[in-house]
């Protein structure tokens, strides 16, 4: 039986009242580290949200590898490269590759009666993974392509449509600005939105035969291939592989590569959360210790009847430490309460809504990682045990003479 922890619930279930001026202070002790585990579970959450729902809208439109020719420059006129099957087998041939895609971009511009708007079209394959611009159709249906014919249908974005009055089944025109200057006509499919306002004002999405016919290519030839991969974490890696495995006149380029001030803004978010975190684990451990110190003068005269027990410094400290850390571990309980439900409520009712013109979405995201949830809580714990072993010391230095006497 540990004795030390059998007085110290004794001691914390106690229905004896507090001193007028050690109550308050407890509770200020466990509503400190309440709030602290709440600020810091919910910039945990909420920027892992952004990270995730960010990242997923960037690789949603550019897919995690893309491969292309070196002369491309970031141009959104594809050059060609041959898709051959050879290409392709030793593509899918590396682990971690989930899919390969062919496209082809072309810049365009859309001409209605009242407005014209530079695009670029994005041609895409009958194989093409459609379930990113699916879970953000707000109007609509998918695009179906098909292997042997050519489709008119697109896909434009909310943006596009609200600018151009166009609505789903209208027609469209595209100007493509070459020699001689060719005309094509749409027709609006579904209308997107993901509230990356950089691309949706930019992107169309159509069948890649549209590309190949304009500019003059067989159906061997597209603008590059994206691929998918099954795991974020190894995007690196993979993508030195691919770049291994490709011919020396071809390029390949990760997200990161591609749009690397997004997630450089990303990873600037990470630091913001480290400081937060910090900060927030100072002022509960400040005000654990302050609680601890005031119980230890509370207590003092059980103290002094302790060590005249025969009760060790060590043993006696034990008793102060476990009563500290049932002060901690309410403070969490309070505190993940707290942050679940507002992250709850955030998530089910979208209440504190952002500017998608610089957030790159409209509501504050959230995403429940509970293995850092739980890491969070323990470190918690681990950390204030032995940070207020310290000022437990004070013990030792107690007379059991003067503790008796102390009123």
């Amino acid at each position: 039986m540990n004795v030390e922890y059998f007085i110290a619930k004794k001691l914390f279930s106690s229905k004896k009242k507090n001193n007028s001026f050690t109550k308050p202070i407890i509770n200020i002790a466990i509503i400190a580290v309440a709030i602290s585990v709440s600020v810091m579970l919910i910039s945990i959450i909420v920027i892992n949200g952004f990270k995730k729902d960010i990242s997923s809208k960037v690789v949603g439109f550019g897919s995690h590898i893309v491969i292309s020719n070196f002369s491309n420059n970031n141009s959104y006129e594809s050059e060609a490269l041959n898709a051959s099957l050879e290409l392709k087998n030793s593509l899918k041939k590396i682990k971690g590759i989930e899919s390969v895609n062919a496209f082809a971009t072309k810049a365009a511009i859309i001409k209605t009666k009242q407005e014209i708007h530079g695009v670029i079209l994005k041609g895409v394959s009958h194989n093409y993974d459609w379930s990113f611009f699916n879970d953000n159709l707000i109007d609509g249906e998918p695009i179906k392509l098909d292997l042997n014919s050519k489709s008119s249908d697109v896909l434009i974005s909310e943006e596009i449509s609200s600018r151009l009055k166009l609505n789903v089944s209208d027609k469209l025109i595209m100007y493509f600005m070459q020699e001689p200057t060719r005309v094509r006509k749409f027709n609006v499919k579904g209308v997107y939105s993901t509230a990356m306002v950089d691309f949706d004002e930019l992107y169309v999405l159509g069948d890649i035969k549209h590309i190949q016919s304009l500019n003059s290519w067989t159906e061997n030839q597209v603008g590059g291939f994206e691929l998918s991969i099954s795991d974020f974490s190894q995007l690196d890696q993979i993508t030195n592989e691919v770049y291994e495995a490709i011919p020396y006149n071809l390029n390949a380029q990760s997200i990161k590569e591609k749009v690397p001030q997004i997630f450089d803004w990303l990873d600037l978010q990470d630091m913001n959360v480290i400081v937060i975190l910090i900060l927030m684990f100072l002022v509960a451990v400040i005000n654990m210790i302050t609680a601890l110190l005031i119980l230890i003068l509370e207590k003092t005269k059980l103290i002094g009847i302790l060590k005249a027990m025969g009760a060790t410094n060590w043993s006696i400290r034990k008793i102060f430490v476990y009563l500290a850390v049932h002060l901690t571990i309410r403070g969490l309980i309070i505190g993940n309460s707290i942050s679940l439900l507002l992250v709850f409520l955030q998530l089910k009712f979208s209440i504190i809504s952002l500017d998608p013109q610089t957030y790159y979405m409209s509501t504050v995201p959230v995403y429940f990682d509970f293995s850092q949830i739980f890491i969070l809580n323990i470190s918690a714990i681990i950390i204030c045990y032995f940070i207020l072993i310290i000022p437990s010391m004070i013990i030792s230095r107690i007379s059991p003479v003067k503790a008796i006497r102390f009123q």
